[in-house]
């Protein structure tokens, strides 16, 4: 006789940790998920290149200015990347246990990250012309 083994998810086990949890829900709510955990992603993309960006910027700015701008992009998309999966995952668990979503801890930090970096940029660039 055959013992027949369940099967596992490919994602790995914090897949199968998902997937155990609550049920399937609307699959119109899990692509939007994604949709916007990708949007996330590509945020956190543009910062890390605008990091580079200015990191290349030969007469931009001071060097030490330069880079602390450069790092601080770089840093912040790294953050973003990883808080976006997180996001993701959350929401996922939420719509699987049909809970409230939750809040979306990543937007004041963008908000106001954008709105600093937008003012270091402001006055560097008005400082250096």
């Amino acid at each position: 006789m055959t013992t027949i083994k369940p099967r596992r998810s490919p994602g790995g086990r914090w897949a199968d940790r998902l997937l155990a949890e609550g049920s399937d829900p609307d699959p119109r709510f899990t692509l939007a998920n994604e949709r916007t955990f990708l949007a996330w992603i590509r945020t956190a993309l543009a910062l890390i290149a605008g990091g580079i960006g200015v990191a290349l910027a030969g007469d931009f700015a001071e060097p030490a200015l330069r880079q602390g701008l450069a790092v601080g992009f770089a840093a912040t998309g790294a953050l973003v990347a990883a808080l976006a999966f997180r996001r993701w995952l959350r929401t996922e668990r939420a719509l699987r246990r049909d809970e409230t979503l939750p809040p979306p801890a990543l937007a004041p930090i963008m908000a106001y990250g954008i709105a600093v970096a937008a003012i270091v940029l402001l006055v560097a660039v008005l400082v250096t012309r």
